[in-house]
């Protein structure tokens, strides 16, 4: 048994990771896309290509939809990959759209290709629902020695609470005739007591979510893992609790609307999107009595997060208990009246002229997250030169993206660089590192300590040079028989 990383160990985009079950067969894990500075000196066909044999991967298993997890599966089927894609039922469901999107932006206009690859792509997709084990392909080798690998292997979806459909993925891997050593292992007392019965378990964490957030239940950790794959997003940091967050976002909307100016959120359109609905609704209605309140205007410029926006009232059945009690009290935490979604291009720009020359407070919501691209950069270009205009990040922001950059270098009164232009940042800065959709760094502790038979070996990914090793250094203290390592490419 090996794993190999195609991406996300260097930073935390590109995740995809290969197990090779044995010599003939391999799974990956998520092919997603690079960006920010792991693009760097990349053309973007380098950056899209894949660059690994795909002849013995025998299925793709879908942790969520975000672009940095699913972005290449467009090459991985221009590369002839024609095996099953397995996904949770939601995440099947948002996937043909997160890709449809993907391949307007960064591949092709021409509808007919894209209906095309969108065709391919809805006949491989297999929805599974969480906890319900399915059996994986495996080709089997004979078995003259033990490095012949492992012959059988079925996965399941659990829970993660990162976006709706999310979920890490337990993956056993069982022969009836051998007794195969994990190749992670560090020395032959590091043998899992499982291999004694010819199993294995290894569990890919995906994104975990944050404890405590809205809409969505928190994740449980899996009963058992022989090897860990996990994420380190915010392996060095912790979050605000809720109320503080919550706090923090009311007053500074309040603090940023005083002088009727506007407020951008870059937002990534599939989960960050939806939880700021939520607490904003949950403001709104909490604040009866404030004018301001009651008149602020909150604005989604995204057709994709209005799409998903939809998928989320649709499974609503997957929300967690706080937010079904909502809507037991005839409210919409994702649907109130001073809600406006914009959908053309044309109404997109009009919204930017009307919100410049007027003189009331509004709320903005628009995609990238990171302001890589997307709308949200053409509001930057528009109000970061406005003293009135505020910008509030409430996600990470990757190294080299124009989001760390505005995060940086505007609270200092910096410029940054957009699409090739500079602009002065004028506007207000703000950080809210509480409303990340990432688990923090006590979560991930969290997480790995509610595994009843602890794993032995933990490989760390996705994430910073600094959150990995604070993370792993974490971790020795807190599983000393576990053998920690960070995963390279």
């Amino acid at each position: 048994m090996r794993i190999i990383h195609h991406g996300a160990v260097n930073g935390v985009t590109g995740s995809c990771h290969q197990l090779d079950i044995n010599s003939n067969s391999s799974v990956l894990i998520d092919c997603g896309l690079f960006q920010g500075a792991e693009t760097a000196g990349k053309t973007s066909v380098e950056q899209l290509e894949i660059t690994f044999d795909i002849k013995h991967i025998t299925a793709l298993i879908i942790t969520h939809c975000h672009i940095d997890h699913v972005g290449r599966i467009p090459y991985l089927l221009a590369a002839g990959f024609n095996k099953p894609i397995y996904a949770t039922t939601a995440t099947a469901a948002l996937l043909p759209l997160v890709i449809e999107d993907a391949l307007k932006v960064g591949v092709t206009r021409n509808q007919r290709l894209i209906d095309l690859y969108l065709k391919r792509l809805k006949m491989l997709i297999k929805p599974i629902d969480y906890k319900q084990w399915f059996t994986l392909e495996v080709n089997n080798v004979e078995q003259q020695n033990s490095s012949c690998g492992y012959q059988q292997a079925k996965a399941r979806f659990n829970v993660a609470g990162h976006i709706l459909g999310s979920a890490y993925v337990e993956i056993e891997l069982t022969n009836s005739a051998l007794k195969v050593k994990s190749s992670l292992s560090r020395s032959k007392s590091d043998t899992d007591s499982k291999d004694n019965n010819n199993s294995h378990l290894i569990v890919f964490s995906g994104d975990l979510g944050a404890s405590d957030t809205p809409l969505l239940p928190s994740p449980k950790s899996p009963i058992r893992a022989d090897t860990l794959v996990i994420e380190s997003t915010y392996g060095d940091k912790n979050h605000h609790n809720r109320k503080h967050r919550a706090d923090n976002l009311r007053q500074i909307i309040e603090r940023a609307v005083s002088d009727n100016g506007v407020v951008l959120i870059p937002a990534f359109s599939i989960g960050r999107t939806q939880e700021l609905l939520y607490e904003l609704e949950q403001i709104i209605f909490e604040q009866q009595q404030n004018p301001m309140w009651q008149s602020i205007d909150v604005i989604v410029d995204s057709p994709m997060a209005a799409n998903f926006t939809k998928q989320y009232i649709q499974y609503k059945s997957l929300w967690d208990d706080e937010a079904k009690a909502v809507l037991k009290q005839q409210r919409h935490p994702l649907d109130f009246s001073q809600l406006y979604t914009i959908d053309s291009h044309q109404d997109h720009l009009a919204v930017i002229n009307y919100l410049a020359s007027r003189k009331k407070p509004a709320v903005v919501i628009a995609a990238s997250g990171m302001c890589t691209g997307g709308r949200i950069v053409n509001y930057l270009q528009r109000f970061l030169t406005e003293p009135t205009a505020d910008i509030l990040f409430v996600g990470y922001q990757a190294l080299g993206s124009a989001g760390r950059d505005v995060q940086t270098y505007g609270p200092k009164g910096g410029y940054v660089y957009i699409e090739g232009e500079r602009i002065d940042i004028k506007a207000g800065v703000h950080t809210i590192s509480g409303y990340s959709a990432h688990a923090d760094q006590q979560d991930l502790i969290n997480f790995v300590e509610g595994i009843q038979h602890k794993p032995k070996h933990i490989r760390i990914v996705h994430g910073d040079t600094d959150a990995k090793q604070t993370l792993a250094a974490k971790f020795r203290q807190h599983i000393p028989d576990a053998a920690i390592e960070i995963g390279t490419s």
